[in-house]
């Protein structure tokens, strides 16, 4: 073989051998490889940073568009692990720093891709470019000129007409704008009362719902007694009149009778006054009235027809103590004759039995 010919088919036999290492290259043992669909990679290339929460992680090895998407071959290591829902989106840290592939979320545990998954453009996002946003501005300019929504001067005439509406109220609207400001300064300083307010509402509003059947119970009732009332409206109608009617006689009566009226009212006055001054004896009275009537009926004798009884109303006490007990409780402690003061003194002192109203006396002597 001449010696040509041995140096080319060397040369093609290390050419052959380099290219079919050239993939482990970029694919080391200690990456993974993962394809990712765009809708459009702009400034993504080879050699772009792949990062998870900011931290390089791997870089693009291939950039190839196809038709309305584009698909980006990545390596990353493998001591970062992805999860299997993880998606991918180019972020663009500044307007002329260069992009990466940013794959999130981070890994915190359970599966996660495997070597040679691919994404659908469904799990990937793009930045919006700067000429997509010039593009829109220019479309709502072009919607809102002349030959858009202002072709009939309809833009210009909305203007106009709030500039006319606003001149002159620029006080009125400034002390409104102000008016609010402060009124939602108050709402927001005064949020926790508004906020217990609302839980109140809501615990009245709780005990309303399992009051239900109570409360429909008071609803039908009352809508019984509306219906009663509204059957007998002829009757309470007469009643009303009735009523008015006998309001007019009273008035009527009390108007010509004022004088005999009044005159009743003060001897009533006077009546009512003994009674309160003798408040104490009708209580005596009635407390034992029903005993002495009780002993009445026992102490008469049907057969003979009399009462067959030994009187002792004076009990233990002499004939003196009770006519000053009488005047004690039928007068006022001033008008009591000293004679009876001087023998409740007499009785305390030597210890012998007083009644109520002596000690009462005797009390009242001693203040």
């Amino acid at each position: 073989m001449p010696l040509k010919h041995w140096k080319a088919g060397v040369a093609a036999v290390l050419v052959l051998s380099v290219a079919a290492a050239a993939p482990l290259v970029y694919h080391a043992p200690d990456t993974l490889r993962l394809v990712v669909n765009f809708p459009s990679a702009v400034g993504i290339h080879e050699g772009s940073d792949v990062r998870v929460l900011g931290v390089k992680v791997g870089e693009v090895v291939k950039v190839e568009p196809r038709g309305r998407t584009v698909r980006v071959e990545l390596i990353y290591d493998r001591d970062w692990p992805v999860p299997a829902d993880a998606g991918a989106l180019i972020v663009t840290p500044s307007v002329v720093s260069d992009r990466y592939i940013q794959l999130a979320p981070a890994y915190g545990g359970g599966p996660a891709l495997p070597d040679g998954a691919e994404l659908p453009v469904e799990r990937t996002a793009v930045p919006v470019e700067l000429d997509e946003v010039y593009r829109a501005l220019d479309d709502l300019n072009v919607a809102l000129g002349p030959q858009g929504a202002d072709a009939d001067g309809a833009l210009r005439e909305l203007v106009r007409v709030g500039a006319d509406n606003l001149r002159g109220n620029g006080d009125d609207l400034h002390q409104t704008l102000s008016g609010v400001s402060q009124a939602m300064s108050t709402l927001a300083d005064g949020r926790e009362d508004l906020f217990g307010s609302v839980a109140d509402l809501q615990q009245f509003t709780t005990m309303l719902a399992k009051s239900d059947g109570t409360v429909r119970e008071f609803n039908t009732r009352l809508a019984d007694v509306s219906e009663q009332l509204a059957a007998e409206r002829e009757e309470l109608a007469e009643a009303v009149r009735a009523l008015s009617r006998a309001l007019t006689d009273v008035a009527a009566f009390i108007r010509d009778n004022r004088a005999q009226l009044k005159a009743n009212v003060a001897a009533l006055a006077d009546l009512t006054g003994v009674l309160v001054r003798q408040q104490r004896a009708l209580t005596q009275v009635l407390d034992n009235a029903p005993l002495a009537l009780s002993n009445l009926n026992l102490a008469y004798n049907p057969r003979s027809g009399t009462i067959d009884t030994r009187d002792n109303a004076l009990g233990p006490y002499e004939p003196a103590s009770f006519v000053c007990s009488l005047l004690v409780s039928s007068v006022p402690a001033k008008e009591v004759p000293a004679a009876c003061t001087d023998l409740a003194k007499t009785l305390s002192a030597a210890k012998l039995p007083l009644t109520p109203e002596l000690k009462q006396l005797l009390k009242a002597v001693l203040k």
